[in-house]
């Protein structure tokens, strides 16, 4: 019973909190017009700026032919807790600022890396030690790579 309530709790405070960037975004009124999903990179990268990630970078994989998405984000963090934030934060900026949700994430449980895939775009949160093992821009060399600077 405990394990209901905690979860019920989560999605209570989720709530909460997606009520409050939805009531502070409506607020602000940008009238900036971009495409769906140049508007969905853009959330999800100052998400990750918000939360302090580290070496952002977004890979154009349409001129890819064996891509399985359009989009890759990835991104790094030094710690369990930042990887977790940084996937939180883009997870509600999505809810607020794009009204979409994740299809799928896999990787919550450890957060050594997690994978949240909102269909076009799949986003990859690393710890870092984990992202230099793996280095996907390397494997994905074809790609038009973008790079954010940090703030």
């Amino acid at each position: 019973m405990a394990v209901k309530n905690e979860t019920t709790k989560g999605a209570a405070s989720l709530k909460k909190r997606v009520a409050s960037k939805k009531a502070a975004s409506a607020q602000k009124q940008e009238v900036v017009v971009l495409d769906p999903t140049e508007l969905a990179l853009k959330t999800i990268v100052e998400a990750i700026q918000d939360k302090k990630g580290k070496n952002v970078c977004t890979l154009d994989l349409r001129g890819v032919g064996t891509s399985i998405c359009d989009h890759f984000v990835i991104c790094n963090a030094d710690s369990t807790p930042n990887v977790l934030a940084i996937a939180d934060n883009i997870e509600e900026e999505m809810i607020v600022k794009c009204n979409t949700k994740v299809l799928r994430q896999q990787g919550k449980e450890n957060a050594f890396w997690i994978i949240m895939d909102y269909s076009d775009i799949v986003v990859h949160i690393f710890q870092t030690e984990y992202r230099e093992f793996y280095r996907l821009e390397d494997l994905w060399a074809d790609a038009v790579r973008k790079t954010y600077e940090e703030e």
